[in-house]
């Protein structure tokens, strides 16, 4: 096989391998996005180690296509049995693990010894196989799997074959990982080979630009009215669980207790960390006003919520299994027991358990998200016309389940299904003309007209069509292996240009280049299918170089549910970690790409979904200001930046580029006056005075000195003549011109100081401030130089630290929110003067001996600033330089310690912020 030509981010992650392989290493795994070339890199890494090599994939779909690129650029065919008998051998996971049912088990199901002592025959032939290859490279595509089902197999088999060079392959990013996951890696591989992020590779033209859009919904009216049904029990027992005659140590007394007093005053840090759940579950009651603010709490984006079904039965198990349970308290527990179920969760001997709720299964399966997809479809068909490509993916084809008795009648029997989204697109007249196709591992169906079209397109004899459901399905002798291909080639060429599938079928492996569209309907939201399943839209196009995907997400949302927000929880968790672009051209982490008013910690308003809706239908019809978004070509960092959105509560936020960082302002409030303090130019005063007090000046300028000052009520040419008649002398007039002249010039430069050091202290000038403490803390390499404020297109700014290293912008973001939100309890305050009263009267009281004094507001500061005296010192000396002039306060001593009592809570800018991550 001869040299490739790759792309920058394959020559990075081979380049990778390299150093890996120099370092001594006989294992490694490299992370690329779907779509940037996994096959190519994975095929150049064997041709460099130069020996033979076994790759495994997840499916037969996935082995064709490293056949296929084998066979491509070496010219000789790969082998695809267990003999291994070829140079590139291509098999699937399943090759391998095909156990032994008459192998011995233990009593709990588990394999009893070895792993590969199970195996049949077919997979101790290919262990053997593997053994006798000596010094090999060992590929596994995909690896993610391993962690799922063969991980256990694989790392038994791995010790078997020390002579094997192994290289996993996967589009997971490590950081998605959970614990097992990371130490089962750890183990297989070694620490992680990390590729470019999806951004980066669609920066580099490698991948479509994409926007992520979502369509809000609730429910229908049958399933509103049988959800507030069954909210009512709950609502009931949430009513009952604030009377204090609940039981004998009341429900609010307890959390008092337990979370506010913490049996013995532990600090709240480490409450926190030791019991995260409950931590967060008291501080969203403390939200609603039912608790008051444990000592040390901060509140966060995620606490300032109503508490949640989650949040209730959390205290609820702790309260079940700590207070009443001991106290022997049975018609409370009792109480408890019968109310759980309305929210999917019932009591046990070892307390409460949550289950899959009925109502969870209504939200996720709402006739309104099927109907959802109609409008969608259409409007994109609207934007795309014959160029519209849409992929709907759904968890299911037909659901097999029997409804439960208790939904019959809320829920379609077959509610979420694939089959049910087919129907609807063929009885709608909008989305008819798209010719929609359902294919699956088990059907391939659609109206008979379009059925009759890829008849005569597939060529294929012995098929027929056999109606089912007002629809038709395609039958006859071949198998999803033949006609996945054949629909997929249909579909590209645009005999039909709606395809709705399965996760399974239409997911990992399966390859269309022209989708530019994919709804997702599915449940699934971990890192792996979350990737997986929009990676089948971000490919590029060949036929559209211009192609531009969007991945819509469909939410079913019940605001007046306890567990309403079920369907948006996944939708939270489906975008956790992956970036996308914002309509102001920014690259973010969460659901902020979608929308930058969207929280992770609770839906929109159920009154704000169709102007949502609305936005998103817009943005449907920019594919092109899409794309100029994603600025395909410029040059990037790929790492991750993190930010603060913050919302101010009155002045509006104007659209616009990035606030330039200015230099610290020239006048500042002190806490008496301001600081510096400039007298005026006493030359000038001098000019003045002798103007006033000369020849021209006597009758027009001194008498207008003294009639203003001295003798009010005067005319000034009365007072002059008064002076002169009075042979008041030369010097006294020139004393008396100049000493008005000063007092005039002091009062104007006065006034304006005021007025410069009146403005309210801006958000960039207290992150410029907080940026030079870090710097002089020795916390960050940069300081205000570094800070970046940008309005974000919602009414809101984006403030983050440019060209730091991620830990350092989460260090700064973390700080900059604890610095402008409520007083908490931290170690130091820091005061902010205000100044107040303004105009000429003020003006001249500035140089008066002592001016009297301007309002405060304190601050926070940060805790990574507040850890000791020199860190203080150092943002004491910037805030000093950008915001006021002022001393650090010790919260534990009496004069902090006072203020703090007085102000803690309080705000001390009239904003609300939010943590989000970006890209750059």
């Amino acid at each position: 096989m001869s040299t490739l030509a790759l792309r920058p981010h394959q020559r990075a992650a081979l380049d990778a391998l390299e150093a890996c392989w120099g370092a001594g290493r006989r294992r490694a795994w490299v992370v690329l996005p779907p779509g940037s070339g996994k096959t190519l890199a994975g095929l150049e890494a064997v041709r460099r180690l130069g020996r033979p090599a076994v790759v495994f994939g997840p499916n037969t779909a996935i082995q064709g296509q490293w056949v296929r690129e084998w066979e491509r650029l070496a010219g000789s065919a790969a082998g695809t049995d267990r003999a291994l008998g070829s140079e590139v051998n291509v098999l699937t996971y399943q090759a391998l693990a095909t156990f032994d049912p008459e192998a011995e088990v233990d009593e709990d199901g588990d394999a009893a010894g070895s792993r590969l002592a199970r195996l049949r025959g077919g997979g101790r032939e290919l262990v053997g196989a593997l053994r006798g290859l000596g010094a090999f490279t060992l590929l596994l595509d995909e690896c993610h799997h391993l962690l799922d089902t063969w991980g256990e197999l694989v790392a038994e088999l791995l010790r078997e074959l020390p002579d094997a060079t192994v290289i996993g392959l996967t589009a997971t990013p490590p950081d998605r990982l959970t614990a097992a996951e990371a130490a089962l890696v750890e183990e297989l591989f070694g620490p992680a080979v990390p590729g470019p992020s999806i951004p980066a590779v669609v920066r580099e033209g490698h991948l479509a630009p994409f926007a992520e859009l979502m369509w809000l919904t609730a429910p229908t009216g049958d399933e509103a009215a049988w959800l507030a049904a069954e909210a009512e029990r709950f609502a009931e027992l949430t009513t009952d669980l604030l009377d204090p005659g609940f039981a004998a140590t009341p429900f609010l007394t307890w959390l008092d207790a337990r979370i506010v007093a913490r049996d013995g005053g532990a600090g709240w840090q480490r409450f926190e960390r030791e019991h995260p759940q409950l931590a967060g579950a008291g501080l969203r009651f403390h939200h609603a006003g039912l608790l008051a603010l444990p000592e040390g709490a901060r509140l966060r984006e995620e606490h300032r919520t109503r508490p949640t079904a989650a949040d209730w039965v959390c205290l609820l198990d702790d309260y079940i299994r700590r207070c009443l349970r001991p106290a022997g308290e049975t018609a409370p527990v009792e109480a408890i027991r019968t109310a759980l179920p309305a929210v999917g969760y019932t009591l046990t001997a070892r307390g409460v358990r949550g289950g899959r709720s009925p109502v969870d299964r209504v939200l996720a399966r709402s006739a309104a998200k099927t109907r959802a997809v109609r409008e969608i479809l259409a409007a994109e068909d609207d934007a795309l016309g014959e160029r519209l490509r849409a992929v709907v993916l759904c968890d299911h084809e037909r659901a097999t389940a029997t409804l439960p008795a208790r939904l019959t009648g809320v829920l379609d029997e077959q509610a979420g299904s694939a089959r049910l989204v087919l129907r609807e697109l063929v009885d709608d007249g909008r989305t008819a003309g798209l010719a929609p196709m359902l294919v699956t591992g088990k059907t391939v169906a659609a109206a008979k007209e379009t059925a009759l079209a890829f008849l005569e397109f597939c060529g294929v004899g012995g098929l027929e069509l056999v109606p089912a459901d007002g629809l038709v399905e395609i039958t006859g002798p071949w198998s999803s292996r033949r006609w996945v291909p054949l629909v997929t080639r249909f579909f590209e060429s645009g005999g039909c240009r709606a395809l709705i599938g399965t996760r399974g079928m239409l997911g990992e492996g399966w390859d269309a280049r022209g989708v530019n569209t994919l709804v997702d309907l599915t449940e699934a939201t971990t890192a792996t299918a979350v990737v997986q399943t929009r990676g089948r839209a971000l490919r590029t196009d060949p036929g559209w170089p211009q192609k531009v995907a969007h991945t819509w997400s469909v939410v079913c949302v019940a605001a007046g549910h306890p567990k309403g927000g079920a369907d948006w929880d996944r939708f939270v968790r489906k975008h956790e970690g992956y970036f996308g672009v914002t309509d102001a051209g920014l690259i973010m982490a969460g659901v902020a790409h979608v929308h930058p008013g969207l929280s992770p910690y609770a839906p929109p308003a159920e009154e704000d979904f169709d102007r949502l809706n609305a936005v998103m239908l817009r943005r449907a019809g920019e594919r092109d200001r899409v794309r100029e978004l994603w600025r395909v070509g410029t040059p990037y960092e790929d790492r991750l930046v993190h930010t603060v959105r913050v919302t101010p509560g009155r002045a509006p936020v104007r659209r616009g580029g990035a606030a330039a960082v200015r230099q610290p302002p020239g006048v500042l409030p002190a806490r008496r006056g301001v600081t510096p303090l400039r007298e005026p130019d006493r030359r000038v005063a001098r000019r003045r005075a002798r103007w006033l007090a000369g020849p021209a000046g006597v009758v027009g300028g001194v008498a207008g000195a003294v009639a203003g000052s001295a003798v009010p009520g005067l005319s000034a040419l009365a007072v002059a003549g008064l002076l002169v008649g009075f042979g008041v002398p030369y010097g006294v007039l020139r004393r008396r011109a100049y000493d008005w002249a000063w007092r005039r010039l002091r009062t104007s430069l006065g006034a304006g100081l005021l007025a410069e050091a009146a403005s309210d202290a801006d958000l960039p000038a207290l992150a410029c401030a907080l940026a030079d403490g870090l710097h002089g803390a020795g916390l960050s390499p940069r300081g205000a130089d570094a800070v970046r404020v940008e309005p974000d297109g919602s009414g809101a700014y984006r403030i983050h630290l440019d060209g730091v290293p991620p830990e350092v912008s989460e260090r700064f973001a973390t700080a900059y929110d604890e610095l402008i939100s409520p007083l908490t309890t931290p170690r130091y305050l820091i005061p902010r003067y205000l100044i107040t009263a303004t105009g000429p009267e003020a003006g001249l009281r500035l140089y008066d001996p002592r001016p009297p004094e301007n309002a405060v507001i304190h601050h926070a500061v940060p805790a990574v600033l507040g850890e000791n005296r020199r860190r203080v010192d150092a943002f004491a000396a910037a805030w000093s330089r950008w915001i006021s002039p002022a001393e650090p306060l010790y919260t534990r001593g009496p004069e902090g310690a006072g203020i703090l009592a007085a102000q803690q809570g309080a705000s001390p800018l009239d904003v609300t912020t939010s943590m989000r991550a970006a890209w750059a």
